[in-house]
């Protein structure tokens, strides 16, 4: 990546970051509308991925309010909602007293090392600054044998899909950030980010270069999002 579009990407992060604070008692709704509802069945596929139990510490990175944490809690599992925007933990904590909400960066992560049984990041690895280095901090956090889910957006695998895709994305993000965002020109940088992003095998590579083993990924919605799943050795 060139260094002015490195440099135009870190403006638009911040950009976003400043939004998320605003818009965090509508991220929830926004994430609905803009995925035509399908964020729940990802949700889903996370925690199958994840497959908590009763006891499991699970560290659930760029959490938001909270909604992906709740159904590890349901599970019995003791989750911890990571999150950098101080506006977005603000409302998870409103709405989910009972879930423990930390600030807190991908990059240096506030946790001991070997930390939790499992992680968890869905929509958020695209937004760090150092993909590899956010990967290998959660390999730090992650106690030996112990679990990472990846759930981002990705490259559609069939021809049509992806042209479909690729037309629906620049449209409709925008056109519903223009309705309910006090900053819409900053989801311009969501489609760039999303359209920038590594591929299914980029990201493997990445994670196993990270020294996460037993990488594997499906792909959902025809790989216009997949799953990463990886373990830390033994």
């Amino acid at each position: 990546m060139q260094t002015n579009q490195r440099a135009t990407l870190a403006k638009r992060r911040a950009e976003v970051a400043g939004m998320f604070d605003h818009l965090a008692s509508r991220y929830d709704l926004i994430n609905d509308v803009a995925s035509l509802g399908l964020d729940r069945s990802w949700r889903r596929a996370v925690v199958d991925a994840v497959a908590p139990k009763p006891g499991d510490v699970v560290l659930d990175l760029a959490a938001g309010t909270g909604t992906s944490s709740v159904p590890f809690a349901a599970a019995g599992a003791q989750v911890v909602s990571v999150d950098m925007s101080l506006g977005m933990l603000a409302e998870g904590r409103r709405r989910n007293p009972d879930l423990s909400f930390v600030a807190g960066d991908a990059l240096s992560l506030p946790f001991a090392d070997d930390a939790f049984d499992a992680a968890t990041i869905s929509f958020g690895l695209r937004n760090v600054q150092d993909t590899s280095a956010a990967l290998a901090e959660l390999l730090r956090v992650v106690r030996p044998g112990g679990r990472l889910v990846i759930c981002e957006f990705s490259a559609p695998t069939w021809g049509p899909w992806r042209r479909l895709y690729t037309t629906y994305l620049p449209v409709v993000v925008p056109g519903v950030a223009k309705l309910v965002s006090p900053n819409p020109a900053a989801y311009d940088y969501l489609v760039e980010s999303i359209v920038s992003w590594p591929d299914q095998e980029a990201l493997a590579a990445l994670m196993l270069a990270s020294g996460w083993t037993a990488v594997e990924h499906r792909n959902l919605v025809g790989g216009i999002v997949a799953l990463h799943r990886g373990r830390r050795a033994l």
